[in-house]
Protein backbone atom coordinates (compact mmCIF):
# COMPACT_ATOMS: atom_id res chain seq x y z
CA UNK A 1 0.00 0.00 0.00
CA UNK A 2 1.07 3.56 -0.75
CA UNK A 3 0.96 5.75 2.34
CA UNK A 4 0.12 9.19 0.96
CA UNK A 5 2.49 11.49 2.82
CA UNK A 6 0.74 14.87 3.10
CA UNK A 7 3.78 16.53 4.65
CA UNK A 8 5.97 15.54 1.71
CA UNK A 9 3.34 16.53 -0.88
CA UNK A 10 2.87 19.90 0.87
CA UNK A 11 6.63 20.50 1.00
CA UNK A 12 6.87 19.81 -2.77
CA UNK A 13 3.97 22.18 -3.49
CA UNK A 14 5.53 24.91 -1.30
CA UNK A 15 8.82 24.51 -3.17
CA UNK A 16 7.01 24.98 -6.52
CA UNK A 17 5.20 28.03 -5.15
CA UNK A 18 8.45 29.52 -3.83
CA UNK A 19 9.92 29.40 -7.34
CA UNK A 20 6.73 30.82 -8.82
CA UNK A 21 6.66 33.72 -6.31
CA UNK A 22 10.30 34.53 -7.14
CA UNK A 23 9.38 34.64 -10.86
CA UNK A 24 6.35 36.85 -10.16
CA UNK A 25 8.53 39.22 -8.15
CA UNK A 26 10.94 39.53 -11.07
CA UNK A 27 8.09 40.09 -13.53
CA UNK A 28 5.85 42.48 -11.52
CA UNK A 29 8.27 43.82 -8.90
CA UNK A 30 5.85 42.73 -6.15
CA UNK A 31 4.72 39.52 -4.51
CA UNK A 32 1.28 38.13 -3.65
CA UNK A 33 0.01 39.26 -0.23
CA UNK A 34 -2.10 37.22 2.19
CA UNK A 35 -3.98 38.86 5.08
CA UNK A 36 -5.57 36.72 7.79
CA UNK A 37 -8.12 38.12 10.25
CA UNK A 38 -8.11 36.28 13.58
CA UNK A 39 -10.85 37.00 16.11
CA UNK A 40 -10.53 35.82 19.71
CA UNK A 41 -7.97 33.53 21.28
CA UNK A 42 -9.16 29.97 20.60
CA UNK A 43 -6.07 27.76 20.78
CA UNK A 44 -6.71 25.70 17.57
CA UNK A 45 -7.28 28.89 15.54
CA UNK A 46 -4.09 30.45 16.97
CA UNK A 47 -2.10 27.35 15.92
CA UNK A 48 -3.63 27.27 12.41
CA UNK A 49 -2.88 30.94 11.86
CA UNK A 50 0.70 30.59 13.12
CA UNK A 51 1.25 27.70 10.68
CA UNK A 52 -0.29 29.70 7.83
CA UNK A 53 1.95 32.68 8.59
CA UNK A 54 5.08 30.51 8.77
CA UNK A 55 4.27 28.75 5.47
CA UNK A 56 3.43 32.04 3.72
CA UNK A 57 6.77 33.53 4.76
CA UNK A 58 8.58 30.37 3.65
CA UNK A 59 7.35 30.68 0.05
CA UNK A 60 8.01 34.44 -0.06
CA UNK A 61 4.48 35.83 0.23
CA UNK A 62 3.78 39.13 1.95
CA UNK A 63 1.88 38.01 5.02
CA UNK A 64 0.06 39.79 7.82
CA UNK A 65 -2.33 38.80 10.61
CA UNK A 66 -4.91 41.25 11.94
CA UNK A 67 -6.00 40.26 15.44
CA UNK A 68 -9.20 41.31 17.20
CA UNK A 69 -10.57 40.38 20.64
CA UNK A 70 -13.69 38.17 20.54
CA UNK A 71 -15.71 41.20 21.74
CA UNK A 72 -15.04 43.06 18.47
CA UNK A 73 -18.15 44.47 16.75
CA UNK A 74 -19.21 42.85 13.49
CA UNK A 75 -19.24 46.31 11.84
CA UNK A 76 -15.52 46.79 12.63
CA UNK A 77 -14.62 43.47 10.96
CA UNK A 78 -16.75 44.16 7.87
CA UNK A 79 -15.24 47.65 7.46
CA UNK A 80 -11.74 46.18 7.70
CA UNK A 81 -12.57 43.60 5.00
CA UNK A 82 -13.89 46.39 2.72
CA UNK A 83 -10.63 48.26 3.27
CA UNK A 84 -8.56 45.15 2.40
CA UNK A 85 -10.70 44.57 -0.72
CA UNK A 86 -9.49 47.94 -2.04
CA UNK A 87 -5.82 47.40 -1.12
CA UNK A 88 -3.96 46.38 -4.29
CA UNK A 89 -1.02 44.94 -2.33
CA UNK A 90 -3.30 42.23 -0.90
CA UNK A 91 -4.14 39.27 -3.14
CA UNK A 92 -5.90 37.05 -0.61
CA UNK A 93 -8.10 37.64 2.45
CA UNK A 94 -8.95 34.91 4.93
CA UNK A 95 -11.11 35.25 8.05
CA UNK A 96 -10.24 32.38 10.41
CA UNK A 97 -13.32 30.35 11.39
CA UNK A 98 -15.09 29.69 13.72
CA UNK A 99 -16.27 33.19 14.61
CA UNK A 100 -17.81 34.46 17.86
CA UNK A 101 -21.61 33.97 17.95
CA UNK A 102 -22.44 37.66 17.49
CA UNK A 103 -20.66 37.82 14.12
CA UNK A 104 -22.61 36.54 11.09
CA UNK A 105 -20.32 34.12 9.24
CA UNK A 106 -22.25 34.37 5.97
CA UNK A 107 -22.09 38.17 6.02
CA UNK A 108 -18.32 38.03 6.57
CA UNK A 109 -17.81 35.52 3.74
CA UNK A 110 -19.94 37.57 1.33
CA UNK A 111 -18.10 40.82 2.16
CA UNK A 112 -14.75 39.42 0.98
CA UNK A 113 -14.22 40.25 -2.70
CA UNK A 114 -14.62 36.98 -4.70
CA UNK A 115 -11.30 37.74 -6.43
CA UNK A 116 -9.53 37.73 -3.02
CA UNK A 117 -11.47 34.85 -1.46
CA UNK A 118 -8.64 32.35 -0.88
CA UNK A 119 -10.93 30.05 1.13
CA UNK A 120 -13.23 29.58 -1.88
CA UNK A 121 -16.34 30.10 0.30
CA UNK A 122 -17.89 33.13 -1.44
CA UNK A 123 -21.17 32.15 -3.21
CA UNK A 124 -19.72 33.43 -6.50
CA UNK A 125 -16.73 31.06 -6.23
CA UNK A 126 -19.00 28.21 -5.16
CA UNK A 127 -21.20 28.87 -8.22
CA UNK A 128 -18.24 29.16 -10.58
CA UNK A 129 -16.78 25.87 -9.32
CA UNK A 130 -20.05 24.02 -9.83
CA UNK A 131 -20.44 25.58 -13.30
CA UNK A 132 -16.92 24.53 -14.29
CA UNK A 133 -15.63 28.12 -14.51
CA UNK A 134 -12.43 29.55 -13.05
CA UNK A 135 -12.72 29.93 -9.28
CA UNK A 136 -10.94 29.71 -5.96
CA UNK A 137 -11.43 26.17 -4.63
CA UNK A 138 -11.72 25.43 -0.88
CA UNK A 139 -8.26 24.43 0.33
CA UNK A 140 -8.98 21.02 1.87
CA UNK A 141 -10.77 19.49 -1.16
CA UNK A 142 -8.13 21.02 -3.44
CA UNK A 143 -5.42 19.32 -1.36
CA UNK A 144 -7.28 15.99 -1.54
CA UNK A 145 -7.67 16.36 -5.31
CA UNK A 146 -3.95 17.05 -5.84
CA UNK A 147 -3.00 14.00 -3.74
CA UNK A 148 -5.40 11.74 -5.67
CA UNK A 149 -3.95 13.01 -8.98
CA UNK A 150 -0.42 12.14 -7.82
CA UNK A 151 -1.48 8.51 -7.32
CA UNK A 152 -3.75 8.29 -10.37
CA UNK A 153 -3.19 10.99 -13.00
CA UNK A 154 -6.08 9.78 -15.20
CA UNK A 155 -9.34 9.69 -13.22
CA UNK A 156 -11.65 9.53 -16.25
CA UNK A 157 -14.39 6.91 -15.79
CA UNK A 158 -13.42 6.11 -12.18
CA UNK A 159 -16.19 5.63 -9.64
CA UNK A 160 -15.76 7.97 -6.67
CA UNK A 161 -17.72 8.03 -3.42
CA UNK A 162 -17.62 11.14 -1.26
CA UNK A 163 -18.78 10.51 2.32
CA UNK A 164 -20.01 13.85 3.68
CA UNK A 165 -21.94 16.68 2.06
CA UNK A 166 -20.58 19.80 3.76
CA UNK A 167 -20.04 23.06 1.88
CA UNK A 168 -16.46 22.97 3.14
CA UNK A 169 -15.46 19.52 1.87
CA UNK A 170 -18.04 17.16 0.40
CA UNK A 171 -19.71 19.40 -2.17
CA UNK A 172 -16.56 21.03 -3.63
CA UNK A 173 -14.81 17.62 -3.66
CA UNK A 174 -17.68 16.28 -5.76
CA UNK A 175 -17.30 19.14 -8.25
CA UNK A 176 -13.53 18.58 -8.61
CA UNK A 177 -14.01 14.85 -9.27
CA UNK A 178 -16.84 15.48 -11.76
CA UNK A 179 -14.51 17.82 -13.64
CA UNK A 180 -12.11 14.86 -14.02
CA UNK A 181 -14.91 12.75 -15.58
CA UNK A 182 -15.41 10.58 -12.51
CA UNK A 183 -18.82 9.11 -11.77
CA UNK A 184 -19.44 10.59 -8.34
CA UNK A 185 -21.84 9.45 -5.62
CA UNK A 186 -22.21 11.86 -2.72
CA UNK A 187 -23.20 10.08 0.49
CA UNK A 188 -23.58 11.03 4.15
CA UNK A 189 -24.47 9.71 7.59
CA UNK A 190 -28.14 9.21 6.58
CA UNK A 191 -27.33 7.19 3.42
CA UNK A 192 -28.92 3.74 3.42
CA UNK A 193 -26.31 0.97 3.17
CA UNK A 194 -23.26 3.21 3.08
CA UNK A 195 -21.03 0.14 3.05
CA UNK A 196 -22.48 -1.05 -0.27
CA UNK A 197 -21.90 2.41 -1.81
CA UNK A 198 -18.28 2.47 -0.65
CA UNK A 199 -17.58 -1.05 -1.93
CA UNK A 200 -18.31 0.17 -5.48
CA UNK A 201 -15.73 2.95 -5.31
CA UNK A 202 -12.31 3.26 -6.96
CA UNK A 203 -11.85 6.44 -4.88
CA UNK A 204 -13.30 7.15 -1.42
CA UNK A 205 -13.06 10.58 0.21
CA UNK A 206 -14.28 10.39 3.82
CA UNK A 207 -15.20 13.78 5.30
CA UNK A 208 -18.12 13.10 7.62
CA UNK A 209 -16.67 13.57 11.12
CA UNK A 210 -17.47 10.09 12.48
CA UNK A 211 -14.44 8.31 14.00
CA UNK A 212 -13.28 5.26 11.98
CA UNK A 213 -16.61 4.96 10.14
CA UNK A 214 -15.12 3.45 6.97
CA UNK A 215 -14.04 -0.11 7.80
CA UNK A 216 -11.74 -2.51 5.97
CA UNK A 217 -14.66 -4.53 4.58
CA UNK A 218 -16.17 -1.34 3.12
CA UNK A 219 -13.26 -0.86 0.72
CA UNK A 220 -12.62 -2.80 -2.46
CA UNK A 221 -9.11 -3.94 -3.25
CA UNK A 222 -6.83 -1.25 -4.70
CA UNK A 223 -9.14 1.70 -3.99
CA UNK A 224 -7.60 5.11 -3.23
CA UNK A 225 -8.84 6.31 0.18
CA UNK A 226 -8.53 9.92 1.37
CA UNK A 227 -9.35 10.54 5.03
CA UNK A 228 -10.33 14.15 5.78
CA UNK A 229 -11.62 13.46 9.29
CA UNK A 230 -9.88 14.58 12.48
CA UNK A 231 -11.66 13.22 15.54
CA UNK A 232 -10.48 13.40 19.15
CA UNK A 233 -11.06 10.06 20.92
CA UNK A 234 -9.78 8.39 24.09
CA UNK A 235 -7.13 6.72 21.89
CA UNK A 236 -5.93 10.06 20.50
CA UNK A 237 -6.60 11.59 17.08
CA UNK A 238 -8.25 9.32 14.52
CA UNK A 239 -9.74 9.91 11.10
CA UNK A 240 -13.06 8.86 9.55
CA UNK A 241 -11.33 5.72 8.23
CA UNK A 242 -10.29 2.68 10.30
CA UNK A 243 -6.64 3.02 9.25
CA UNK A 244 -5.27 -0.40 10.26
CA UNK A 245 -8.09 -2.32 8.54
CA UNK A 246 -8.27 -0.21 5.40
CA UNK A 247 -4.48 -0.17 4.92
CA UNK A 248 -4.68 -3.94 4.26
CA UNK A 249 -6.91 -3.53 1.19
CA UNK A 250 -6.45 -0.02 -0.21
CA UNK A 251 -3.99 0.86 -2.97
CA UNK A 252 -3.26 4.20 -1.28
CA UNK A 253 -4.36 5.85 1.96
CA UNK A 254 -3.77 9.12 3.83
CA UNK A 255 -2.79 8.96 7.51
CA UNK A 256 -4.33 11.08 10.29
CA UNK A 257 -2.55 13.27 11.24
CA UNK A 258 0.01 14.02 8.51
CA UNK A 259 -2.22 13.43 5.50
CA UNK A 260 -4.74 16.01 4.33
CA UNK A 261 -3.87 18.68 6.98
CA UNK A 262 -0.49 19.85 5.66
CA UNK A 263 -1.87 20.05 2.10
CA UNK A 264 -4.71 22.33 3.22
CA UNK A 265 -2.27 25.08 4.23
CA UNK A 266 -0.12 24.59 1.11
CA UNK A 267 -3.27 24.98 -1.02
CA UNK A 268 -4.13 28.22 0.77
CA UNK A 269 -0.78 29.56 -0.46
CA UNK A 270 -1.52 28.22 -3.95
CA UNK A 271 -4.89 30.01 -3.96
CA UNK A 272 -3.19 33.27 -2.89
CA UNK A 273 -0.70 33.00 -5.76
CA UNK A 274 -3.49 32.13 -8.23
CA UNK A 275 -5.58 35.14 -7.06
CA UNK A 276 -2.56 37.38 -7.62
CA UNK A 277 -2.01 36.01 -11.14
CA UNK A 278 -5.67 36.47 -12.07
CA UNK A 279 -5.59 40.07 -10.79
CA UNK A 280 -2.58 40.83 -13.03
CA UNK A 281 -4.32 39.39 -16.08
CA UNK A 282 -7.58 41.33 -15.60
Amino acid sequence: MILIDGKKAAAELREELKQEVAELKTKYNRVPGLTVILIGDMAPSQIYVRNKEKSANEVGLKSEVIRYPDTVEEKTVLEKIEELNKDETISGILVQLPLPKHIDKQKVIETIAPSKDVDGFHPMNVGNLSSGYESSVPCTPLGCYLMIKKIEPNLSGKKAVVVGRSNLNGKPMTQLLLKENCTVTITHSKTKDLKAECLEADIIVAAVGIPELVKGDWVKKDAIVIDVGINKTENGLVGDVAFDEVSKVAKALTPVPGGVGPMTIACLLKNTVDCFKRSQNN
